[in-house]
């Protein structure tokens, strides 16, 4: 095994493993709040298949499937490491484009010819808009769940921790993957970077997971000791719950993997992140007693919600304090739309 392979902490707690061909998927994902790993549970699909037998196989097989338009892609420089992430300057350590499949994968290929493999990372590519059929090649049973499709190719690639609000569920196609995964209460001990300037749209840990700096991130051994690890082979998934933090590794010189988002609330509900960044903007520099104040009021009426807040209003009369349903999630949504344009 190679240094850069072997596991980030022995230490770490190996994510639990479940039987899913006695209960069925749908009933292991229904209310699941602790994510486990799902082995062979894609070990049918074609793709899977194609990756077995070479990168080239997997290649051929989504370009057998690729509409004709650009997708886009991230390159390391020369000499990367694999690490997508900030340069000493706080600005990314690759460079994004756009292209055709079949010409990004010309260029691994020659890439692995030569021996000269560069980092090359095509992430979260939805696949419904890049592809034509390769989930119908490809299906998995998800119940009524109606997913986001996504799919991520490319080299070997090490992904700052970070975390989706969506739940997830990760199918490794083809190459390696492992995933080091933490409960949501460890995002303090994870030293955080900033949320306006992001890698890929989330919020990363800034801890160097090869190399731990204990001395700048000392609260990361206490997140290590709340840590979960799972090293998926190709046609294993792993379930992973809303808000969990993950950091990703993919182990050989070509990877594939699929991934399904959904939701466990409506569609019509509002993000939770635009929330947090529209408290940035309003409340986060007050004075601390002013903070106190609107700190006591959401309480009272978001995380409490309970009858104290609605009980002395005429039902009829409750407006958004009453449950939201999709049309008064409208009204809303318009009303912050007219205020934040002011």
């Amino acid at each position: 095994m190679a240094e850069r392979d072997a596991p980030i902490d022995a230490r770490a707690a190996r994510v639990p493993e479940r039987e899913w061909r006695d209960t069925g998927l749908d009933a292991l994902l229904d209310g699941a709040c602790e994510p486990f790993v799902l082995r062979g549970l894609v070990a049918g699909w074609p793709l899977v298949a194609a990756g077995k037998a070479s990168a080239e196989a997997a290649r051929r097989h989504l370009l057998g499937h690729a509409r004709d338009r650009a997708f886009k892609v991230s390159i390391g420089p020369p000499g990367h490491d694999g690490r997508l992430f900030y340069d000493a300057d706080m600005a990314m350590n690759f460079r994004t484009g756009t292209g055709k499949l079949a010409d990004i994968f010309a260029g691994l290929a020659k890439g692995e010819e030569l021996g000269d493999i560069r980092t090359v990372y095509l992430a979260s590519i939805d696949i419904p808009t890049h592809f034509d059929g390769l989930d119908a090649a490809n299906p998995i049973d998800l119940g009524a769940r109606d997913p986001l499709k996504s799919i991520w190719i490319g080299t070997r690639t090490r992904i700052a921790a970070h975390n989706d609000y969506p739940d997830n569920l990760a199918c490794c196609a083809a190459g390696r993957r492992r995933f080091t995964l933490f409960p949501p209460d460890q995002f303090r001990n994870l030293y955080l970077g900033p949320i306006d300037n992001t890698p890929a749209g989330r919020t990363v840990s800034m801890v160097d997971f090869a190399a731990p700096d204990l001395a700048a991130y000392p609260r990361f051994a206490e997140a290590m000791a709340h840590a979960q690890t799972a090293e998926l082979e190709p046609g294993d998934a792993i379930f992973i719950p809303s808000m969990w933090w993950h950091h990703v590794e993919a182990l050989a010189d070509f990877n594939i993997l699929v991934n399904y988002w959904w939701r466990r609330t409506p569609a019509w509900f509002g993000q939770p992140q635009e929330a947090l960044n529209h408290a940035i903007l309003a409340i986060r520099d007050m004075a601390p007693a002013d903070k106190a104040i609107w700190r006591d009021l959401f309480d009272h009426y978001v995380f409490d919600n309970d009858g104290r807040a609605t009980d002395h209003i005429p039902p009829p009369a409750r407006g958004i304090l009453a449950p939201l349903t999709l049309e008064s999630a409208g009204r809303l949504r318009a009303f912050l739309l007219r205020t934040l344009s002011r």
